[in-house]
């Protein structure tokens, strides 16, 4: 989920009274606002489906568990992802029903939902456009057109002249179901590009080739990549990642154009299901990199970018069972981000390009404890870092001689902040972008040398928005065993934290992910109806660097389960929502911390959003043959092979520990037949569990039959689908009928 100036700021006005009170009218608030509706579905009609159970006794470590819904599992899963088509009648129909039922519950917030899509979609400028990158003679951009759904990518001669549509994502997209471009690459002589396209939402992405000038297409397709290519230093060819049967990146290939793909040479394939392959080039242009990662460990491999075909990478350094490291290039060195020697945090290293083994890595930028090295760029002269301390960011300058060494500055209490790799090496400009809850995306150039900060773009919401409307705060909560967890709130200044307010928290909280304190133009249609919305950077994240992530997983999973649920609590406790009445939400492994902090404190919440939660969890992770199931044993535990990772898995996993002694509130899970990281019989199994063993709900599925784990990748479908998110939530907070705070243009056009 993922851009440009605003050059008017329309004033604001207040919406009626029941949108609530302003902050400084102290008194008013319990009256002003609607009370959440306790039972918000009651008058519910429609009956929900109800799932043959087909009992089948599993046992694990002399331990037993029976599933009654397992054969929601299409045997042909493979087939399902290639060809969705071949999906069992039985499934299909079930999954139909499931649709069916979800629509007539629901079908009384249709008008809610094409208000909030007249909304997101008003905050959007349709003809957009990013700030061009220069590369050579020509610069190179993305941009979008009015009433467009797919991006169009194009450059411009660097010293001005006509622009030159590349790829045009709405014409190719034209009259498909599903449509993903995975990306548009340039040849170094800019004369050929490369594009991935998917069709399916499976993430199985066909490379084509076309000129440039001329709009040619080359004959040959290339099935079953990643979407990319890294093109060679001539120009006449490229490498790509090849994915397996079941998903997995697996083989580096070398393709020639103009040549049948069938006899692209192999330059290497990755033995370990564990391990995730990909490749990219230096920033310098001079090396191609072929990277193996898993969570715990990783391995790079190079080859110049004129190598010649059939040349053999040469291995860095040998993989090492906890630790980490990853390379970039300049001049006689490769500089190396990496774990070793118990630098928790990370460190910076470098090694000579002749011999760049472990024996010699010297340290460049040593360890500190708290200040945790998301990343950094290699420029000819300078390397540019991004640090995170205490959950904030922030951008460090530095040569290579560390005698010229500078942080950039920013004010606001929580920000996201991004760095831009761009085309170019040898350039003192530095591209950044800045953004907060409240504060549109600025995009900054920045020239190193003088430290001059240029402000090239920032994002216009064309209905309006005035920051200042808003409250963004960084809060800490104690957890149970006395971490103190950061929580991003945003609010209207005029919502009042009195507890009369209703609560959207937020989660992630795995494979050391950071929900980053970035703007949304979506969730304004939360928070100006008067909805506090909060995101809790729980352990599991990294937040507050790797060891907050390595807190929060195998054995001490359950700390990212009750750090959320301790978030809900102290927000209500401080005013921030009220117990029984707080909506959570988190997709992927997101919908796992939703799942299971439903099953550990459902009392505390008054409805629950899981977007293709990963909620099967002890079936998924003892399931060797799925795509992402081996190299997430360092993530979860074995479950196979180790007992304990059993038991601690089993215990949390949302699907198996379901309580029957306890009322649920609401749930609305989504999924996608073509998902293939989490694959729709998860959900699909869990609603089905809920129903039948837990008491409360309703529970409701909602299947995208076209589309895999991102949903559409049509921008306005995509707000679509986001609509249905939050109407429900609105729906529990007992505020479908809530006016939000006008932004003037909003609220003239579209009535809201």
């Amino acid at each position: 989920m993922h851009n440009i100036s605003r050059n008017f700021l329309l004033a604001m006005t207040l919406a009626i009274a029941a949108c609530g009170p302003r902050s400084d009218e102290p008194g008013t608030s319990e009256s002003a606002m609607p009370d959440p509706l306790k039972k918000p579905f009651a008058a519910l009609s429609a009956a929900p489906p109800v799932a043959e159970k087909r009992p089948v006794e599993i046992e694990q470590h002399g331990i037993k568990r029976v599933d009654n819904y397992g054969w929601m599992r299409d045997e042909n899963w493979q087939e399902v992802l290639r060809d969705p088509g071949k999906l069992d009648a039985e499934i299909r129909q079930h999954l139909e029903a499931e649709n069916t039922y979800y629509e007539k519950a629901s079908g009384n917030l249709e008008r809610l939902r094409e208000q909030l899509f007249d909304e997101m979609r008003g905050r959007i400028k349709e003809a957009d456009s990013t700030v061009p990158a220069a590369d050579g003679d020509f610069a190179y951009a993305v941009r979008f057109r009015d009433g467009g759904e797919y991006p169009i990518f194009v450059r411009t001669p660097r010293n001005g002249g006509d622009e030159t549509i590349l790829f045009d994502g709405d014409l190719e997209g034209e009259g498909e179901d599903f449509f993903r471009i995975a990306a548009v690459d340039h040849s170094p002589n800019h004369e050929l590009i490369t594009y991935g396209v998917d069709r399916l939402g499976s993430e199985y992405y066909d490379i084509r080739i076309r000129a440039i000038e001329t709009g040619e297409e080359f004959a040959e397709t290339i099935p079953s990549t990643d979407g990319s290519a890294v093109w060679a230093a001539d120009s006449k060819s490229f490498y790509y990642v090849e994915r397996d049967d079941n998903q997995r990146p697996k083989r580096v290939k070398h393709h020639i154009v103009g040549t049948d793909p069938t006899d692209d040479l192999l330059v290497y394939e990755e033995p370990d299901d564990s391990f995730f392959l990909y490749i990219n080039k230096s920033q310098s242009d001079e090396y191609i990199m072929i990277g193996v990662r898993k969570g715990t460990s990783s391995e790079y491999r190079y080859l110049t970018a004129d190598a010649e075909p059939g040349t053999e990478p040469v291995r860095i350094a040998p993989r090492l069972e906890d630790e980490l490291y990853s390379v970039e290039h300049a001049g006689d060195y490769f500089y190396i981000l990496t774990n070793a020697g118990d630098s928790v945090d990370f460190k910076i290293v470098r090694a000579p390009v002749s011999d760049p083994g472990r024996d010699n890595w010297e340290e460049w930028l040593p360890h500190e404890a708290g200040t945790y090295i998301s990343g950094f760029v290699t420029f000819k002269d300078r390397i540019v870092r991004l640090e995170r301390e205490n959950a904030l960011p922030r951008i460090v300058v530095s040569d290579y001689m560390q005698e010229n060494v500078y942080e950039l500055d920013f004010e606001e209490a929580a920000y996201n902040l991004g760095l831009s790799t761009g085309y170019e090496f040898d350039t003192s400009n530095l591209r950044f972008s800045y953004e907060s809850p409240s504060t549109p995306e600025q995009t900054f150039d920045f020239d190193m040398e003088s430290r001059e900060r240029v402000l090239r773009k920032t994002q216009e919401v064309p209905s309006g928005h005035d920051p200042e409307l808003y409250v963004v705060e960084r809060i800490f909560i104690t957890a149970d065993d006395g971490a103190e967890v950061p929580v991003t709130v945003l609010r209207l200044k005029s919502t009042p934290v009195d507890g009369t307010a209703p609560l959207l928290l937020y989660g992630y909280g795995s494979y050391g992910a950071t929900m980053q304190a970035w703007f949304s133009t979506n969730i304004l249609s939360l928070v100006d109806r008067g909805v506090v919305y909060a995101t809790a950077h729980i352990r599991g994240g990294a937040a507050k660097g790797r060891q907050w992530y390595l807190d929060g997983k195998f054995d001490k999973k359950k700390n990212s389960f009750s750090d959320f649920a301790n978030a809900a609590e102290a927000l209500q406790e401080r005013g921030y929502g009220r117990k029984g009445e707080t909506v959570i939400y988190g997709g992927s492994a997101g919908g796992l911390l939703v799942g299971a902090t439903l099953n550990l404190r459902p009392d505390l919440f008054g409805g629950a959003i899981a977007a293709v939660p990963f909620v099967d969890v002890i079936n998924t992770i003892s399931d060797a043959e799925l795509p992402l199931t081996p190299p997430e044993w360092v993530e979860w535990g074995d479950p196979i092979n180790d007992p304990a990772a059993y038991e601690t898995i089993a215990a949390y996993s949302p699907y198996d520990n379901i309580r029957s002694d306890t009322e649920y509130p609401p749930v609305l899970a989504t999924g996608g037949l073509t998902d293939y990281r989490v694959t729709y019989w998860e959900p699909s199994k869990w609603i089905a569990r809920m129903r039948d063993e837990a008491t409360g709900g309703p529970f409701f599925l909602k299947m995208n039959m076209d589309a895999g784990h991102a949903g559409s990748a049509a921008r306005f479908e995509r707000l679509k689908e986001r609509t249905h998110d939050y109407a429900f939530a609105l729906k529990i907070f007992g505020l479908t009928e809530q006016t939000p705070v006008s932004h003037g243009k909003a609220a003239a056009t579209h009535g809201t």
